[in-house]
């Protein structure tokens, strides 16, 4: 094979010939022929048993020519590619093929590569830094929660309120007939938890254990089955029992049975503390991501389409799996959430942007820094991966190639260098429109955290209930440069 031709195209693209001699192309034209005579049938011969002349005979001399040039691409290019030293991204495409009187073949390719950058500032750039700050609120907000999470439910003979939870029997119907999903059994509903359409809870509180009653709703417009939106319906509830969630008193029992304190200023103490290092790692993670976008954007390059899409599939296929660690795959989600696969993926577009300048950064960084990476550090890595994994070194080690492990731990040491040259500085604080008033604080909640600001995914079973809300899918935070550059998934 000879590789000629070879020039540099826009948008970081590269086109070039491959020659395959005549030797070679006649061994692909009969591998062809040998591969396909078996689907063509030839009067007077068995079927995949007519010589290969005959068959050019009856369909012309270049009837296998397309198939042996199709077997012949993915080593030509292959070759090219060593040959030229080329880094190529995404998949090539073949613009040309042409068969010379003398049998030889050319393939012509174009191909995106990865792109020349040129470094802008990326030393000492200036990016805002939070103060770690927690404030008292924020503290007892905690231990409410803790108070919570060691909560008990009993039964209570009074009316239900809001936070309780109703046992209830219900039927639906629209226009008195009822409709699939809408009946159930000693479901425990959670008042004010918005699981059902606007306005049922409100209607089933005040009810007391063996109360039954008609509940008067109209499904959403926007309802996920079709079939009832917008529609009036009628919901025949019977309250089985009302039960409280009873929480404990915030005492120094309290703190004894929750954790390894004594009294409940010792917990308290412990719970600022572990507040306070979130509030440092945030910040940090925060003013480091921050860093690396400015430094990303001052880079010069000319990225290939090529290799933002195939960004944005490796975020696709991110969130499939994350997905599917909850019993669900990204085609039922967005199934769910009636959207368009398309335009859910063309969404990920800037994020995948912005990964993509991250990538060519860091790259460039290392290379001018001159970073090494020692057999130690490789070996650190394999570690480090199998036990985030619960592998074994060597198992790792089989699925991750040492070239995968050194890119990896340079681009890690590249932004490292980048955060600590790093120069913070105060951020600017948020000014409301002028002419806007001071927006009132936002009132108390008296309800359990609404599904839709859950971090959970939705319930198999949840279709079956009268009325769940739809919600939008809370996509996955960025994570920072130094961790999406450190893992090798």
């Amino acid at each position: 094979m000879i590789v000629k031709n070879v020039e540099k195209q826009e948008k970081s693209t590269v086109s070039f010939d491959v020659l395959c001699d005549a030797a070679e192309f006649e061994k692909a034209v009969n591998g062809a022929y040998l591969k396909n005579r078996g689907k063509i049938f030839v009067q007077g011969f068995r079927k995949g048993k007519a010589p290969r002349m005959v068959i050019e005979g009856m369909y012309g001399k270049d009837v296998f020519y397309d198939d042996a040039a199709d077997d012949l691409a993915p080593e030509a290019f292959r070759f090219a590619v060593e040959q030229e030293k080329l880094r190529t991204v995404g998949n090539p495409a073949v613009k040309a093929v042409d068969v010379s009187d003398d049998k030889e073949l050319t393939l012509s390719f174009v191909t995106a590569v990865w792109p020349e950058v040129t470094l802008g500032q990326y030393k000492g750039v200036e990016a805002p830094r939070a103060k770690a700050e927690v404030t008292d609120e924020q503290v007892d907000a905690e231990l409410e929660k803790a108070r919570k999470r060691n909560s008990r439910i009993v039964t209570v003979e009074r009316p239900a309120q809001l936070e309780d939870t109703a046992v209830i029997d219900y039927e639906g119907s629209v226009d008195g007939v009822p409709f699939d999903g809408g009946k159930a059994e000693g479901h425990n509903l959670v008042l004010g938890s918005n699981t059902f359409i606007p306005g049922f809870e409100d209607q089933v509180v005040g009810m007391s254990a063996g109360e039954e009653r008609d509940i008067h709703v109209t499904f959403p417009e926007e309802y996920h089955e079709k079939s009832l939106a917008g529609k009036a319906a009628v919901f025949h509830v019977k309250c089985d029992e009302v039960k409280e969630n009873q929480m404990p008193d915030l005492d120094d029992e309290f703190a004894k049975d929750v954790s390894d304190f004594d009294t409940l200023d010792e917990y308290k103490a412990d719970v600022r503390a572990k507040l306070e290092k979130t509030a440092q790692d945030q910040a940090q993670s925060a003013y480091e991501s921050a860093l690396i976008e400015k430094a990303g954007d001052n880079i010069t390059a000319d990225i290939p389409d090529a290799m933002v899409e195939e960004q944005m599939d490796n975020m696709m296929r991110e969130y499939d799996q994350n997905l599917q660690m909850n019993g669900l795959n990204l085609e039922l989600y967005l199934k769910y959430l009636g959207q368009d696969p398309r335009t859910f993926r063309e969404q990920s577009r800037p994020t995948a942007e912005r990964r993509v300048k991250t990538d060519l950064l860091l790259d460039k960084v290392a290379e001018a820094e001159n970073i090494e990476v020692s057999d130690e550090e490789v070996e650190a890595e394999y570690t480090r991966l199998a036990e985030n994994y619960g592998m074994e070194a060597e198992q790792v080690k089989k699925a991750l190639s040492r070239d995968v492990i050194v890119g990896d731990v340079k681009t890690r040491k590249a932004a490292q260098l980048i955060f600590d040259a790093g120069v913070p500085t105060e951020p600017v604080p948020e000014e409301a429109p002028a002419g806007e008033e001071e927006k009132p604080a936002p009132k108390k909640r008296t309800a359990r955290k609404k599904k839709d600001e859950a971090d959970e995914e939705p319930d198999a079973d949840e279709e079956a209930k009268p009325a769940p809300k739809k919600r939008a899918p809370r996509k996955k935070a960025e994570k920072s440069a130094d961790e999406d550059e450190g893992k090798a998934e």
